[in-house]
This record gives C-alpha cells, sequence and structure tokens, in this order.
C-alpha cells in the first residue's frame, strides 16, 4: 500500500469533459497522472462507487460543500477517483453539481486502484473490485496525508479532516 512519502505511481485516469476545450474533446478524455499532480497540491479522495449511499450523501457533498475553503487553503485541485468508467463518473458529477469544483476521475480498470494497494473485493455484494474509502494530500504527486478508513466507516476521509491536513502543511 502507497504511503506518506512516496510519489504516486504513473499511469493515467480519465474525466468526462462536458464542454470542449482547453485541448480537451468532449467525453471521456484520458489524463496523464504525473502531469496532472507537478507542481500542484490535490486534494483526492477515492471511494467505492458512483451513485452508492455514503458516497452520494456524504463523501462528495462534504468536498463540494469544502471545495471554496479547501482552495483557500492551497489545494489546487479536488480529484474524486472511482473505479467506474468515465461516463458514470460525468453523470454522478452531473448528479452531485461537482463543475468547477470536483474532478470526477474514472479509475475504469482499477488500474491506479491496484497501483496504490487500495483496492477491495466486493464480489460478494455484487460490486466486483472496488476502491477502498481514503483519501490522500498530494503535493508535486507525493503523498503527505493518508487517510484509509475501515471497511464499512467514513471517519477520516471527509472533507472536514482533508481540510485541517490542508491547512496544516502550508
Amino acid at each position: 500500500m502507497i504511503k506518506v512519502g512516496d510519489k504516486l505511481p504513473g499511469g493515467t485516469l480519465k474525466e468526462y469533459i462536458e464542454v470542449e476545450g482547453n485541448g480537451c474533446s468532449l467525453g471521456p478524455n484520458a489524463f496523464d497522472i504525473a502531469k496532472e499532480t507537478a507542481g500542484k497540491t490535490i486534494a483526492l479522495f477515492a471511494l467505492p462507487g458512483a451513485f452508492t449511499p455514503t458516497c452520494s450523501a456524504k463523501h462528495v457533498p462534504g468536498y463540494v460543500e469544502q471545495a471554496d475553503a479547501l482552495k483557500a487553503a492551497g489545494v489546487d485541485e479536488i480529484w474524486c477517483v472511482s473505479v467506474n468508467d468515465a461516463f458514470v463518473m460525468g453523470a454522478w458529477g452531473r448528479d452531485q453539481q461537482t463543475a468547477g469544483k470536483v474532478r470526477m476521475m474514472a479509475d475504469g480498470s482499477a488500474d491506479f486502484t491496484r497501483a496504490v494497494g487500495l483496492e477491495q473485493d466486493l464480489s460478494a455484494g455484487g460490486l466486483g473490485l472496488r476502491s477502498k474509502r481514503y483519501s490522500m494530500l498530494l503535493v508535486d504527486g507525493v503523498v503527505k496525508t493518508l487517510n484509509v478508513e475501515e471497511p464499512g466507516k467514513f471517519d477520516v476521509s471527509d472533507a472536514v479532516a482533508m481540510l485541517r491536513q490542508a491547512q496544516a502543511a502550508r
């Protein structure tokens, strides 16, 4: 499992782009993790799946609500990562009103999730391989804080905890 002080592994995540521009076409676009994190402070949180109860009722809304405070604390971008495809993440972002606040990053084949060692098998519940619930503060692609939830819990990866960590990192 990735730990504080580690650099994020290379690879790509996909994001559904609603409006064409800035070199991005409409629809799913692949983004190089190393390039996207270079020189930036990123609050990344990951969760088991789009449209699931805790993820939709608490996790994403908390980051949307705290987006301005996180940016005031020095966070350049907020990423939500889930083992879903870019179309689902785009639809979920519209539903959660994340535009301009949280980038909804798809890890459709769980390549990123496995590379950071934070996968979990939820096959018994019909969900297959998914991400654990966690958050991390990244500076220039290096993990500064890492908050991994115990199974079924939502205690340490919320936006308020991330905000405290971002403020302390300044």
